[in-house]
């Protein structure tokens, strides 16, 4: 049968059944990965919940916060207004439909510092971006949310989205295509922590700026059935192949 199965008539089928075999392989490995990634992350982001509170101070601001993400934090200090950027194409689920707006992103300088970490305050309409005076924040307020990592995570997001660099005399950008901290750090006076904070809501809101922490899925997804349904078509390629080509004169 392998003599049969590699000689002249049967060798370019044979070398494209085993090469369609072995990417089939190669898939349902590649879905294993996945699903240990997913587990990994699930892993990670249970734990960070689980974890008290942290007030985010002067006295641990240095703290490793990028492998924090997804921790619970609290933090009091005053918005640096003349800093705060925009993330543009944010959609709203209003009474009327998904409405498009952007996002509020403002740097909060942490009380006794010279410090600031980035606060997600909330989705606002498109239409307010060219006076944001109502949802202005003055004095010092106390932020509750919790800690996530930039968009930079997401290798397609600045591929799709590019923010161009900044033009000749442009001191900072205001509306932004995609989160990248390191950027936004790069047109601020003041230094700036290599995560952000997505805020929870403050009870029930009544108006803009909505803030819509994700909901996040800790299930392990479809990836062990993928890989099963992957390694099975290899096994039924495998072993259908002979015995189609010993059925053949």
């Amino acid at each position: 049968m392998l003599l049969r199965l590699f000689s002249p008539r049967w060798l370019p089928a044979t070398l494209l059944v085993l090469l369609a075999a072995a990417v089939m392989v190669r898939l349902g490995f590649w879905q294993l990965d996945r699903l240990k990634q997913r587990r990994d992350f699930n892993s990670r982001v249970i734990e960070q919940q689980n974890e008290d509170p942290l007030v985010l101070d002067g006295s641990n601001s240095d703290l490793d916060l990028y492998s924090m993400e997804f921790r619970q934090v609290v933090v009091t200090g005053e918005y640096l207004l003349g800093d705060e950027i925009m993330l543009r194409n944010q959609v709203w689920p209003g009474e009327f439909g998904s409405e498009l707006g952007v996002s509020l992103f403002t740097p909060l300088q942490i009380e006794g510092t010279d410090t600031a970490i980035l606060v997600e305050r909330g989705w606002i309409p498109e239409a307010d971006t060219q006076n944001r005076e109502p949802y202005k924040e003055v004095g010092t307020v106390t932020v509750s949310g919790q800690l996530r990592r930039d968009e930079t995570d997401f290798e397609l997001v600045g591929f799709l989205r590019p923010d161009p660099p900044l033009a000749a005399g442009e001191l900072r950008r205001a509306l932004w295509n995609n989160l990248d901290l390191e950027r936004v750090a790069s047109q601020m006076d003041v230094e700036l922590l290599p995560v952000y904070v997505q805020r929870f809501a403050d009870g029930e809101q009544t108006g803009p700026p909505y803030a819509a922490p994700p909901t996040l899925d800790l299930s392990e997804g479809p990836h062990l059935g993928y890989a099963i349904q992957w390694f099975s078509f290899a096994g039924l390629l495998l072993a259908g192949y002979p015995l189609y080509v010993n059925r053949q004169n």
